[in-house]
């Protein structure tokens, strides 16, 4: 297998580069008096799916239509859905991971009633919900019971246990006889009869120690649990699980079989050698890490063969995978050895969703504009917000929905106009207030829809300096500054963004002089820089793993890592699922030509 060991502790690299040698080989809560044994009830969070939510439950988006015929114009968060139960969807059971039955918290339940509700031990409901503690344990959440299993079960089996009977000693009868009859000692036999030092006597009645077999019930010990220890797991304190050496494996498609690497694969390749500047950094910090790297390749052929080896069932943190089908098995994988898993590039995997293991960098787009819509109105809630429409460019479909819709909640005025080379100065200035600054939206995210806008906005903001005009916009106008930047200072811009590395920052700098040292060469000019993502990636996962131990996600709360160019603000789905990164800076060019990053929390 493609594979090589890097320990810190013995850690080289030579600053010609890196070779890589390849071998064949929720607001509003459902009170009601009791839970329909068909459906339950789901509490909406920000930036969930119809989609998400079906296929969290196992079930299909008609099937949420079905009982919920108004959520095919839209759903928002707060609100509630009716969910068949699994087992019931089409007539027949639908097994995942084992079979569950989900159930919505409803007032005055606790986890010692729904476990005498459903005979299933609590330790078993704990276990089926990672997430589950005095927090997540609240009314309107939902939560997965598990059949019950076998272990769980109060258990019979034959076990051989020691008993006592009485014997009446036979005529010429001695120790070594009675001894070699019962098949035991004599320091036994005297041992529960003190009187045969004196002698052995016919008539005497003695205790023989004699094993036999017996059918033993054992409770499972939830079982014995008074119910305030048993509600009490959910605020039972979990220990950090630590480690001397943290192990971890990258799975990446280096495609060491390409003559010339392709743009994609040297994309690869400078993650990981940005990963590797991470374990340097935090060598010195006693920070001891055996990195194993694998070359997948394509498809999930060299993968399967990759999953077999030993070496990888003992990893604490799986790094990797890039396309779809292969990203599954290594969920599976991990979710089977308990390892934790980070999926770095792709937003479109279901397995988050139903996986506890699984770590899931790059943010949803529903979970970045539900959460860039929050920030828009926090910013300009009290402003006077413009949507402009640019006909020809491609719409910001999804973000400007959520917009709106986040807008509509708060009760935000806004106003809407589509531009046209001939109207748009006369029209926007009819637009602007004198009293409240004027914030124009881009309903695209396009260069061509900005170069449209930017000069006849400028004479504007410069004839009309008491309107204050500011623009909000997008990830990707950070990549249009050669072209654009002048006028982001000009305008006061505002941009969301998952990613931003501030070029002039000192931080920057050191980490672009650093990786030219150590490979002889500059980042790939891309956003977001796959160099800077593995620096920023092993920067949090190494760090956390040393400090708060294989289970770190205990203390996910308590850990600050100011990246680079990649936040990291990773909230758990649901009770039993896995974690989605929901962390976007907003970006400030500031009319002082300063820029400024912040997180949105």
């Amino acid at each position: 297998m493609n594979k090589i060991n890097i320990y810190v502790l013995t850690f080289f690299l030579s600053l010609a580069g890196v070779s890589i040698y390849a071998q064949n080989n929720r607001s509003q809560v459902v009170i009601t008096s009791g839970q329909d044994n068909n459906v339950f009830f789901h509490t909406i969070e920000r930036g969930q799916t119809v989609y998400a939510i079906a296929t969290m439950y196992g079930v299909t988006p008609d099937d949420i239509y079905r009982l919920n015929p108004d959520s095919k114009e839209g759903i928002k968060a707060g609100a509630t859905l009716k969910i068949p139960q699994r087992d019931i969807v089409g007539g027949t059971a639908k097994k995942q991971d084992g079979n569950y039955i989900f159930h919505t918290i409803q007032p005055k339940e606790t986890l010692y009633s729904l476990s005498i509700r459903y005979t299933v031990p609590a330790t078993a409901i704990v276990k089926a919900n990672p997430g589950l503690s005095t927090s997540t344990f609240t009314i309107g959440k939902t939560i997965r019971i598990p059949a019950t299993q076998v272990e769980d079960l109060p258990t019979t089996e034959l076990k051989t246990v020691t008993k006592e009977i009485e014997y009446t000693v036979q005529k010429k009868e001695t120790m070594y006889r009675i001894c070699r009859k019962f098949n035991i000692s004599s320091y036994e036999l005297i041992k529960l009869n003190p009187k045969l030092k004196e002698g052995v006597k016919a008539g005497m009645t003695i205790k023989i120690p004699v094993q036999a077999e017996e059918n033993m019930t054992t409770e499972p010990a939830t079982t014995m649990l008074s119910e305030r220890d048993v509600n009490a797991l959910l605020s039972e304190p979990k220990s950090i699980e630590r480690v001397n050496s943290v192990k971890v494996a990258l799975l990446l498609p280096f495609m060491t079989n390409e003559t010339i690497p392709s743009t994609e694969t040297q994309r690869f390749i400078e993650y990981y050698e940005g990963l590797l500047l991470a374990v340097d950094s935090l060598k010195n910090t006693g920070c001891s890490i055996d990195l194993s790297v694998y070359d997948t390749g394509n498809g999930t052929k060299k993968l399967k063969e990759i999953l077999k080896e030993d070496a990888l069932k003992n990893a604490n943190l799986i790094i990797g995978a890039v396309q779809n089908d292969q990203i599954a098995p290594v969920a599976e994988f991990a979710e089977k050895n308990n390892i934790k898993y980070v999926i770095p590039f792709t937003s479109k995997n279901d397995d988050v969703l139903s996986n506890a293991h699984v770590y899931q960098v790059n943010t949803p787009h529903s979970y970045l504009y539900a959460k860039a819509s929050q920030a828009g109105c926090d910013l300009f809630g009290n402003d006077n917000i413009i949507l402009v429409k640019v006909p020809g460019t491609e719409e910001k479909t999804d973000f400007i929905k959520a917009f709106k819709a986040e807008m509509k909640q708060r009760n935000i005025a806004w106003r809407e106009l589509t531009y046209s080379a001939e109207t748009f100065p006369v029209e926007m200035e009819a637009m602007l207030s004198t009293d409240k600054r004027s914030v124009i939206v881009p309903t695209s995210g396009s260069l061509d829809a900005l170069n449209k806008l930017k000069s006849p906005l400028r004479m504007l903001a410069e004839s009309k300096p008491e309107c204050n005009i500011t623009m909000f916009g997008y990830p990707e106008w950070q990549t249009y500054t050669r072209e654009c930047l002048d006028d982001f200072f000009a305008l006061n811009t505002y941009i969301y963004s998952n990613f931003y590395a501030d070029n002039l920052s000192p931080e920057v700098a050191d980490f672009y002089s650093k990786y030219k040292t150590w490979y002889s060469k500059n980042l790939i000019n891309t956003f977001p820089k796959y160099g800077i993502l593995g620096f920023d990636t092993g920067m949090f996962f190494f760090d956390a793993i040393k400090k708060y131990g294989s289970n770190f996600e205990n203390n996910l709360d308590k850990i600050r890592y100011k990246s680079i160019q990649t936040g990291f603000d990773f909230e758990r789905v649901n009770n039993w699922g896995g974690f989605i990164n929901t962390n976007i800076f907003i970006v400030h060019y500031q009319s002082d030509f300063n820029v400024t990053r912040s997180e949105v929390r």
